[in-house]
């Protein structure tokens, strides 16, 4: 993102998880998160302690809670993508369930809601005459050919890097 982006961002008032603008960095979320709860935190310091924040008001406190939203969306919205890099690069249905805490079941199950998802997008961008973003029908029946993998079958020889590499 540029710089101008950065700027309109730290300048934005967030008191919704739908103020955050798509694609916004993590690490916004976390930078900006962390000066309304360090506003907060300022206020539990005794009194005379020396704090350089502004005193905290219902705004940080809306913003925090937003931000946390935010942060829960995004991380659950990758979800799938991540889900989906891992077994293209090597990883099992175990290897991925373990990752996400989950059964192999459960992470299949994952995957599909992520591929039913980018499907719709697809649909929907190329409904609009826009260049279709998600998958088209051919991607979207390769991602659910995955999911007819054995729990300990990786699709691809892992690349180096990955976990038990």
């Amino acid at each position: 993102m540029s710089t101008d982006a950065y700027h309109h961002w730290q300048e934005l008032q967030v008191s919704r998880p739908g103020d955050v603008p798509p694609a916004t960095p993590l690490t916004w979320l976390a930078q900006k998160h962390q000066q309304h709860a360090d506003r907060l935190t300022d206020r539990l310091l005794p009194a005379g302690a020396p704090h350089d924040a502004a005193p905290a008001t219902a705004a940080d406190a809306l913003a925090v809670l937003a931000l946390r939203e935010a942060v829960c969306r995004e991380m659950e919205h990758g979800r799938g993508m991540y889900l989906f890099d891992a077994l293209r690069l090597g990883a099992t249905w175990n290897e991925a369930a373990a990752a996400l805490d989950l059964t192999p079941d459960q992470a299949r199950d994952v995957l599909r809601a992520w591929a039913e998802g980018q499907r719709h997008l697809y649909a929907a961008s190329e409904e609009r005459g826009e260049q279709p973003l998600g998958l088209g029908p051919q991607e979207h029946a390769a991602v659910l050919a995955l999911t007819g993998l054995a729990d300990d079958e990786p699709v691809a020889p892992r690349r180096s890097g990955t976990a038990g590499a």
